[in-house]
């Protein structure tokens, strides 16, 4: 197995929206578009799989060894190789991917955040610049697709947060800001326990709108000279948003399952978004 399939074969098998979006790209795009999630997957796995902190924070040292093997083109790992052998003119810097593991090592130290705007650092690093880093890979003009790619990112994080809810409390994981539980009166055990109630629907319900309005900044944002190129980022909103839409229909029941659209819709999405344009 070469580079470039271990990274189509790591997207695949995550079952991911983003992957249906990777479909539509001309080759050399879909292969770092790949790279990069394959990337996000394998130091997102540390920390998720690997129990102990110590060992996870010894594993995501040697990815920024990685990533700094792979500017002097010695890279070790499948996913480092697929990086170093991308297009001279597909810029992902050393920096940005570094700030990736920035945030899956946040992961690591804490498991509460006091307001939004601790939560926002933590959105920004994982998801805001991956977002910037798929934007150039999908190419873009105008330098405002940058705030498009940005709240595009956090809106896929707040997305994720919701639907993520249960399965990150049994990690013993909560992203909902600290001063919002109590803002609806909303223990932090109730979300550990798996409890629902009124006041965990409402709060549910603010953190939609909030993710709504990211979505609805982000495509604003987005110049019409540069929406034919990034395409793919309008199919994962599509796909994200409508997985959104379906969690509100549902009543926000995510404390006990994972809440997802079967991949024939995913599919029909993507392929609506792509030729819509």
């Amino acid at each position: 197995m070469n580079p470039d399939q271990y990274c189509q074969e790591k997207c695949a098998a995550s079952g991911s929206s983003f992957y249906y979006s990777f479909l539509f790209l001309p080759a050399e795009r879909r292969r770092a578009i790949m790279a990069l999630y394959a990337f996000c997957r394998e130091v997102d796995d540390v920390v998720d799989e690997c129990h102990d902190p110590a060992i996870a924070s010894t594993k995501l040292v040697w990815w920024r060894q990685e990533i700094d093997r792979v500017g002097q083109g010695q890279p070790q790992h499948p996913v480092g190789q697929a990086l170093k052998g991308l297009d001279a003119s597909i810029n992902l810097p050393r920096e940005q991917l570094l700030e990736i593991i920035d945030g899956m090592e946040m992961d690591l130290t804490q498991s509460r955040y006091l307001d939004f705007k601790g939560l926002s650092l933590y959105c920004y690093r994982v998801a805001s610049v991956v977002g910037l880093l798929a934007a150039e890979i999908f190419g873009y003009t105008d330098r405002q697709t940058q705030k498009y790619a940005h709240d595009l990112g956090m809106a896929f994080q707040l997305t994720n947060i919701i639907r993520d809810i249960g399965e990150d409390a049994r990690r013993g994981r909560i992203y909902i800001p600290m001063d919002e539980l109590k803002q609806f009166n909303v223990p932090a055990a109730d979300i550990l326990n798996g409890k629902y109630s009124d006041n965990f629907t409402a709060l549910m319900q603010f953190q939609y709108e909030r993710a709504e309005r990211y979505y609805e900044q982000a495509f604003a944002q987005l110049p019409a000279v540069d929406r034919k190129s990034q395409r793919p980022g309008l199919i994962m909103a599509a796909i994200y948003r409508t997985l959104l839409d379906e969690i509100r229909r549902d009543n926000f029941q995510v404390l006990h399952q994972r809440i997802s659209l079967p991949p024939t819709r995913k599919l029909w999405l993507a392929a609506k978004t792509w030729i819509r344009g």
